[in-house]
């Protein structure tokens, strides 16, 4: 099982902490997030691992993991910076962010999911996400399942809390076939010009999956319940939660 981490971005909201570089390697308790994640690749053997850098990219180096560049990294988002690597969306493909931390236990759900496209959806997320923000509903983004599993909306902007079933974490798995559907998705929307009325390059990865729902290809949610972590703020990267759960997750895997 391959792994690709979307480690690209400036971090803009974690300054200074990201002044010197990449917002994945923002430390918490003096280890950073992305070699918590690595960690937790490593206990199912996930492997190679390829990161795809831009801002300070340089410091991504690490033994055993390929580097690829989004050159463009600045005026950009995560969709493209995913196609800049797109000779590797071959096989069976993890991806993953680079500002978030999982257990081993969510590693190994998703791992064992036979969906042609499969997404880690947090259903004990409110509380995860009251703790960070005054409001739940800022920074959460709406998700609809269907009784069988699937995804039948992901990540608008939601007027309430009965608009969010449960939220998207940023980890996800691709089967050949769920690339085939990826990589056409992404091709026809760059010769139509737009996806979803957005211009490829600042496309969101849950613009990406809502336009597949839209033609009705099949995502399916693997269901967790806490356990990971997101660090996008400075108010994230200082927070209780985050430690307590960061040292959770720690424990889990040393367990």
């Amino acid at each position: 099982m391959k792994a690709i981490i979307l480690a690209a971005g400036e971090g803009t909201r974690l300054r200074p902490y990201t002044l010197d570089r990449p917002k994945c390697l923002v430390e918490v308790d003096g280890r950073s997030l992305l070699d918590r994640q690595l960690d937790v690749l490593a206990t199912e053997a996930v492997n190679p691992v390829i990161l795809i850098g831009g801002y300070r990219a340089e410091m991504l180096e690490r033994p055993g993991v390929t580097i690829r560049l989004n050159p463009g990294y600045a005026v950009t988002n995560m969709l493209w910076t995913l196609f800049c690597a797109e000779d590797d969306l071959e096989g069976d493909v993890l991806l993953c962010y680079g500002d978030i931390v999982y257990s081993s236990e969510i590693l190994q759900a998703i791992l064992k999911s036979k969906a042609d496209i499969a997404v880690t959806i947090d259903l004990e997320w409110e509380s995860y996400w009251r703790a960070r923000n005054e409001d739940p509903l800022d920074d959460a983004e709406t998700l609809k399942l269907a009784a069988d599993g699937r995804i039948l909306e992901i990540g608008q902007k939601p007027k309430s809390l009965d608009e969010i079933e449960g939220q998207y974490m940023g980890l996800m798995k691709f089967s050949p076939r769920g690339l085939e559907l990826l990589k056409k998705t992404f091709h026809d929307a760059k010769s139509f010009g737009s996806l979803r009325g957005k211009p490829l390059e600042k496309a969101y990865m849950t613009d990406m999956l809502q336009a597949m729902i839209d033609l009705n290809y099949r995502l399916d949610a693997v269901l967790v319940h806490g356990g990971w972590v997101e660090v996008d703020t400075v108010s994230d990267l200082n927070s209780d939660v985050t430690k307590s759960r960061l040292d959770s997750i720690s424990e889990s895997r040393i367990a």
